[in-house]
């Protein structure tokens, strides 16, 4: 018979119930077995030294050579990390504008391009600084001063200076302050869910091994400290943290967009200046012209627009119960498409709840529930006498029993037993592991092959099984009783019934479950628990029942699994740390972007390598500076939330990037054709300045537009965007070549005026292609343009309008000229709408069957 009916063995307390063989224990166990398998800890002394401890000396030579008890960090000057967000093709561009707007007295220019320059920069560097301390909370959750044996006597040390081989004491609330081995004491529990996932305190014993970073819940032990350092578990969770990370698909997105900008800024003012120098045109004022023209046309404002877009957001996040500690992360959960999330505490309430009660020998329900209360205590903290006593439905045991001895837990006789007093009866209860329980009884074998069966079929629903039992005590002829020994297991003992237990889920999981399946996210559950636990769980919230054991598919010397299959699961469990971050790994090579939920420090090294790192409510430190986004209120329900806002903030992205990718082909292009061609400059230089600073103000609202939400998870398509933005910037361009002929043509202006139109074109129009970038649809589609988007766009216009009727700093075209061009404008604004919907059903019908081609592929891949 298994030992581990209880629910909380010695060491795989994870397990569900059964009176079969148990599984393989997936808990820290041993060196070769656990999280702590390489590199080995040091061998335990001599035992002769284990009541003296070590020697000062001893102990100052381990220091030196092994280093002190700490997490090591990986530390980068702050000054280093600020001046990084000004390296790079994008800022490279900029400092080289500023500067040469500076050199020929551009001030206007200079100060502008600065100021995006800062502001991109700061913003980055700051959100990166509050977020990018993850190996600092590790290290300040470690114990910070603990009671060692030194030259045979006790005293406090500060944790950083234990080396191996020191004898430690650990009693109720100290955290542990090194990977160490029990050498002494009776009974240990230790709290080390913040480190493996596992929902109740694990009863230790002598020989077993504790883990840095756990807490003592109960009981009193002395300890060998096998591994201190980077070399513990807690020390190995660090490095997996160091090393996890990625680039995310927002910094991806903005290196192409920006790349694309300058090089074909670079390509085509180079192609201005070799023309007008090869026609013999000013020199100066030529270079002046295309120094002007590349500051218009380069993305200054891309990553400041883009960041702030996404600051705007995380404040709305915040609002919203989730607060953002990485700003590139809004953007990558807008387009996650697998949710790993853990289970305890976030798909279920972490508590202990009992469950419907097999009925043996009790009278009915209460009967049983009183006898399993009378062996438990309301205030000795214990999970499961607390779900024991809860199960009475806030009733206290009744005056009438009184308790005469009571024997808490213990992980040798794995059972809690008391004797009771009624009046002038006497009779004892115990409680605990069903092979025990049953073994007090004597059972036949009926009662055995019953008792079996139900705790086998409560193991596969998830259910842990206590079991409980009472027998009456003796009375004497003298008007005594005797009371039994806890040795004596004949007489009298009645097998009263089963009481399983389990960890209900959340009242909203199932909703959010729904809820995410809709929004095309897949969420998968993660626990360190057992798989039947894990299946039923899942089963009632509607996840399905493919659970994946962790160490089948990334053990050492398990069968191999197929990525396939790994993807497919529905949830894993009996999950490590490291079998975490192999999962978020896996799937993120798979092509999938993952977010993943944690509230331990074991969750940690997957938080940070996780596309979007979700710090659940309630989470450790740790956990909180590992993650990109941090929810303050309980349960999972805020997430589908927080994703239907990061993709408004995407949708304004989008827009923003397909607005400014057409606006400088429409500029560029323009002018570079018209000086090859024509040999004409349509704008001056004070019309490209006047230009940048009013596109300036409605691009910098983007951030504050209505944006509308996709069905799906959504990403950068970077071919799709090129080609909107190309399609647009091309019309752009043959409608400001029509105006061109038709003033040159046929109204037989001079070029003067015509500079004006054209400069009056190129505003009205490109303010309208803001409209036109919003959506996918028709411009009157919902939802319509925000109010301050819309006024900060149409003031600019207007005011771009009054600068060329009045002639401010330009030829004057009036009001019959100004208000040709506008409805000029406003034909091609239709027109080009008309094109948009057009190549946008173009491409949803390539991607559809782009979908329908992967699907065939993936289901001949399959049936082989």
């Amino acid at each position: 018979m298994s030992d581990d009916l209880e629910g909380r063995d010695n060491n795989h307390s994870r397990h569900p119930a059964k009176l079969s063989a148990a599984p393989a224990p997936t808990s820290p166990k041993n060196p070769s077995s656990g999280p702590d398998a390489s590199p080995s800890p040091r061998p335990l002394e001599n035992p002769t030294n284990i009541d003296k401890g070590l020697d000062t000396g001893t102990a100052q030579k381990r220091l030196a050579s092994d280093g002190p008890n700490v997490i090591a960090e990986q530390t980068e000057n702050v000054w280093w990390k600020l001046l990084s967000y000004f390296w790079g093709p994008i800022p490279w561009m900029i400092e080289v504008a500023a500067i040469l707007s500076a050199a020929v007295q551009h001030w206007a220019d200079f100060a502008i391009i600065l100021i995006m320059l800062l502001l991109n920069a700061g913003v980055g560097f700051w959100q990166e600084y509050k977020a990018d301390n993850a190996i600092a909370a590790l290290k300040n959750q470690l114990a910070l001063t603990a009671r060692v044996l030194r030259d045979g006597k006790w005293q406090e040390t500060p944790a950083r200076d234990l080396v191996c081989g020191d004898i430690v004491s650990l009693r109720l609330g100290n955290i542990i302050p090194a990977d160490a081995r029990l050498v002494g004491g009776d009974y240990l529990a230790v709290d080390q869910s913040a480190l493996t996932g596992e929902s109740l305190p694990v009863d230790k014993k002598f020989g077993d091994d504790v883990y840095s970073g756990s807490i003592a819940k109960m009981g009193e032990m002395t300890a060998q400290v096998t591994a201190t350092g980077m070399n513990t578990y807690f020390g190995k969770t660090a490095k997996l943290v160091q090393n996890a990370g990625n680039i995310s698909h927002f910094q991806k997105a903005v290196m192409r967009i920006g790349n694309f900008l300058i090089l074909s800024t670079i390509g085509l003012v180079a192609v201005i200046l070799t023309v007008a120098l090869f026609r013999g045109d000013p020199w100066f004022d030529t270079v002046l012209f295309a120094l002007i023209l590349t500051v218009a046309a380069i993305p200054v404002a891309l990553p400041a627009v883009l960041s702030v877009t996404m600051a705007v957001g995380a404040e709305k996040l915040a609002r919203l119960k989730a607060i953002v500690s990485r700003l590139v992360a809004i953007e990558e959960l807008a387009g996650i498409d697998i949710l790993c999330s853990d289970k305890t505490g976030t798909l279920t309430q972490n508590r202990l709840t009992l469950g419907d009660p097999v009925i043996l020998a009790a009278k009915d329900r209460d009967d049983l529930l009183l006898a399993a209360a009378l062996a438990s205590r309301a205030d000795g903290g214990d999970a499961i006498d607390q779900a024991v006593m809860g199960g009475l439905n806030g009733q206290a045991v009744p005056s009438s029993y009184q308790i005469v001895d009571f024997h808490p837990f213990d992980p040798v006789s794995k059972r809690a037993e008391a004797t009771v007093k009624q009046g002038d009866a006497k009779f004892q209860v115990a409680k605990g592991a069903p092979q025990v329980i049953l073994k007090l009884a004597d059972p036949d074998d009926a009662l055995t092959t019953r008792v079996s069966d139900a705790v086998n079929d409560m193991a596969s629903r998830g259910y842990r099984t206590i079991g409980v039992a009472r027998r009456a005590v003796p009375v004497v002829s003298g008007g005594g009783d005797v009371a039994p020994s806890l040795d004596d297991q004949t007489g009298g003992w009645q097998f009263l019934g089963l009481l399983p237990l389990f960890d209900p889920p959340r009242e909203d999981a199932a909703q959010t479950v729904r809820e995410a399946a809709a929004m095309g996210v897949d969420i998968k559950m993660v626990t360190g628990d057992h798989e039947a636990i894990a299946r039923q769980i899942a089963m009632s919230l509607g996840m399905g029942n493919n659970i994946l054991p962790a160490d089948q598919a990334f053990g050492e010397g398990a069968p191999a699994i197929s990525t396939v299959a790994i993807e497919q699961a529905d949830g894993y469990a009996r999950v490590f740390p490291e079998h975490k971050y192999a999962i978020v790994k896996e799937l993120q090579e798979r092509g999938h972007i993952i977010g993943m939920t944690g509230d331990g420090v074991n969750d940690a090294p997957a938080l940070k390598q996780a596309d979007v790192g979700i710090a659940v409510s309630g989470a450790t430190d740790a956990a909180r500076a590992a993650a990109d986004l941090v929810l303050t209120a309980p349960g999972l329900s805020v997430i589908t939330t927080a994703i239907e806002e990061a993709r408004r903030i995407f949708e304004r992205m989008g827009s923003y990037a397909t607005y400014r990718i057409s606006e400088t082909i429409r500029v560029l292009l323009f002018m570079t054709i018209s000086i090859l061609v024509f040999n004409f400059y349509p704008v001056t230089a004070v019309m490209i300045v006047l230009l940048a600073l009013l596109n300036d103000f409605p691009i910098m609202m983007i951030a504050y537009d209505n944006a509308p939400v996709s069905p799906r998870p959504v990403r950068w398509d970077m071919s799709a965007t090129l080609t909107m933005s190309c399609m647009l910037g091309v019309l752009g361009v043959v409608a400001s070549f029509l105006l061109f002929w038709i003033c040159e043509q046929y109204l037989h202006l001079d070029r003067g005026l015509i500079q004006s139109l054209i400069f009056l074109k190129l505003l009205v129009a490109g303010h309208l292609t803001i409209y036109l970038t919003r959506n996918k649809g028709a411009v009157w589609h919902k939802p319509w343009p925000s109010l301050k988007l819309f006024i900060a766009t149409e003031t600019t216009q207007v005011i771009g309008t009054l600068a060329a009727v009045y002639g401010w700093f330009i030829t004057p075209v009036g009001w019959k000229y100004a208000l040709l061009v506008w409805a000029y404008a406003l034909v091609w604004f239709l027109i080009n709408s008309g094109f948009k919907i057009m190549a946008y059903r173009l491409l949803a019908y390539r991607e559809a069957r782009q979908a329908r081609h992967i699907a065939r592929l993936t289901e001949v891949l399959h049936s082989h």
